[in-house]
């Protein structure tokens, strides 16, 4: 190999975004399942628009800030800075520790000033307090643990299906808004839950079929296979 290729190879000239994409989200940085979803997210958004397999050296300042503008200009300024500072992570990431050459975020890109919110949290312990209630249904209390560990939208939460759930991992697939796949997790507060969720009264359980089950039976012309009606049937 000749000088001029070992020196390409050296700073990153034929790494495609997706293995670039791939190398930073395998870091320690990323090892939290939620910051690893997040991060994800927005980066692999952002190179399918770009190209995945465009070599990152190729890749101008310009066009970055063309494709977070595409996605997330017309957004709320928080959608805009965290999904910013996801792409920006990454090629800092390939510039400082791989020496990659890599794009910037531009100028013109810049953070936007959020809007404080004055919204105090609920303290911890009165999360728990409720999440332990004894008069609140098994249903509801196990979608609410999972709202609670997940961080998901009830929507991602409400549509899974007792075959999408790995209980051994404590982990489920959903749909995000943009139609990719990506994984939630859940503690040791929810694991126990769904099994329990599912016992049918003959000992047996569920294998298939929402998660959720509403305790309302649907008309006529929307209902399911009987066994993905609810056991309880509401009154009229």
């Amino acid at each position: 190999m000749s000088a001029a290729p070992k020196i390409a190879a050296l700073r990153g000239g034929h790494v495609t975004l997706a293995a670039a994409a791939d190398a930073f989200l395998a870091t320690a940085r990323t090892a939290n399942p939620n910051t690893h979803r997040a991060y994800a997210s927005a980066i692999e958004r952002t190179i399918a628009l770009l190209g995945p397999g465009r070599p990152l050296a190729d890749v101008t300042d310009a066009e970055i800030g063309t494709a977070l503008a595409e996605l997330w200009g017309e957004r709320a300024p928080a959608t805009w800075n965290r999904n910013r500072t996801a792409v920006a992570s990454l090629l800092t990431w390939c510039q400082t520790k791989k020496h990659w050459a890599a794009p910037s975020v531009p100028a013109e890109a810049e953070r936007r000033r959020e809007r404080a919110d004055e919204t105090r949290a609920v303290a911890k312990s009165a999360v728990h307090r409720l999440l332990s209630r004894r008069d609140v249904p098994l249903r509801e209390k196990t979608l609410w643990r999972m709202l609670y560990e997940t961080a998901a939208r009830a929507a991602e939460i409400l549509a899974l299906n007792v075959e999408d759930l790995d209980l051994e991992h404590r982990r489920a697939p959903v749909r995000s808004k943009g139609g990719a796949i990506e994984w939630v997790y859940w503690e040791s507060g929810t694991a126990h839950l769904p099994p329990r969720l599912l016992r049918l009264p003959d000992g047996t359980s569920r294998t298939h079929g929402p998660l959720f089950l509403s305790e309302c039976r649907p008309v006529p012309a929307r209902r399911p296979a009987a066994a993905d009606i609810g056991r309880r049937v509401c009154s009229t």
